[in-house]
């Protein structure tokens, strides 16, 4: 079953120019099938550069004019590259395409920023234009329930329809958002094999990492603290190797698109932290199979930790797909005062109090600083975040 995806829109109005499309996201995401979605009526080409033939295919083409080098890749008026990030140099021969008016349209798709993003956006400065496929977001799985749809067009919230909503979103919290896992009646399986053989894939392949197994335990430790300030050093100790190194496998793990980080805000460095970040995933169903804990019980020890992962996750994702326009941060005083996620935009604030329980809760630090009232999601509530 296709799932219709936010960012078919800006694929589809990216067909209007000639410049290049980069498509970006983590493995597994769902790029090809959006893809092959959106250009099914459009005449198009679709090469995987994670096969060595198709590899040779395109590095033979390099050496052509660009005319006769979309000849020999079959002649497409678009042309998908897919796993881009596998041939480094795909990011010149593009270049040289777009440059000498090749009469075609090229879309980059990868699940790595390591060599796509950076080095290709780098060479085609002012050719491309981005758009970022996160995992699935909360609307676009909702939107294929069919007793969701029904009420929720007749604005009626019944007894059964809330059931409903919290069964899924529970599923939702746990197996998280990949489209395959999404519609799979084997869920744990499937997202247990994703996050064995896929999501690292890029990390081991580039030779980046000098043990697999050491990263492994980061992703351990990063799931268990997930929400709370991360402490580099600590990090260090744990694991056994020197600080830069943490630092540098963190920022792999984000330029593949599994975990991002929430920096602390402050107008006030001397009355708030204001250097300190946390650190989330993008999909919460890694990080469940990262610890092998896959109850859906909703009295699950650490589901206060988990809901605001997910919260925080979908309010992440839903900017990347409205291109982040917003700036999103968590809010502590030095003397303990806490607000979980801060949405800026321009010189607007909004705050958040995340909770999987409704409570009420007293005016807040924040609101007194910045005349600004946080509110509360929680669970009964959940389409706050869409």
């Amino acid at each position: 079953m296709y799932i219709s995806r936010i960012a078919e829109k800006s694929i589809q109005e990216s067909l209007n120019n000639k410049k290049v499309l980069l498509l970006l996201g983590a493995r597994q995401v769902g790029k090809t099938t959006i893809a092959k979605q959106v250009l099914q009526q459009q005449g198009v080409g679709f090469i995987n550069l994670d096969s060595q033939i198709e590899k040779e295919k395109i590095m033979a083409a390099s050496a052509l004019s660009p005319t006769e080098a979309i000849k020999s890749l079959g002649g497409h008026k678009i042309l998908v590259i897919d796993e881009a990030q596998r041939l480094p140099e795909i990011s010149q021969t593009v270049k040289s395409w777009y440059d000498l008016g090749a009469p075609i349209k090229i879309i980059l798709s990868g699940s790595s920023s390591l060599n796509l993003l950076n080095q290709s956006a780098e060479s085609l400065t002012g050719r491309n234009e981005k758009v970022f496929l996160p995992p699935l977001v909360f609307s676009e799985i909702l939107a294929v329930q069919e007793w969701y749809s029904e009420n929720y067009h007749k604005n009626i919230l019944i007894k059964n329809f809330a059931k409903q909503l919290e069964a899924l979103l529970l599923d939702n919290l746990v197996f998280g958002s990949f489209p395959e896992v999404v519609t799979s009646a084997d869920k744990t399986k499937l997202l247990s094999n994703l996050v064995s053989d896929y999501l690292l894939k890029d990390v081991f392949q580039f030779g980046l990492v000098k043990s697999p197994e050491t990263i492994r335990r980061l992703l351990m430790l990063l799931a268990y603290q997930v929400g709370s300030i991360v402490s580099i050093n600590e990090l260090s100790i744990s694991l056994g190797i020197a600080r830069p190194t943490v630092e540098r496998y963190i920022d792999l793990l984000k330029e593949t698109f599994i975990i991002f980080s929430l920096p602390a805000w402050s107008a006030n460095p001397r009355k708030e932290i204001s250097k300190s970040q946390k650190i989330y995933f993008w999909d919460t169903g890694v990080r469940n199979a990262l610890i092998s804990e896959f109850s859906t019980n909703a009295m699950r020890a650490d589901i206060g930790q988990l809901w605001e992962a997910w919260v925080v996750a979908e309010f992440a994702k839903q900017n990347l797909l409205n291109g982040q326009k917003k700036q999103l941060y968590f809010w502590r005083s030095k003397t303990g005062s806490e607000v979980d996620l801060i949405v800026k935009e321009n010189e607007k604030l909004d705050a958040y109090e995340i909770k999987w329980q409704k409570k009420s809760f007293k005016k807040t630090a924040f609101d007194d600083r910045y005349q600004t009232k946080v509110m509360l999601i929680d669970h009964s509530n959940p389409l706050i975040a869409l």
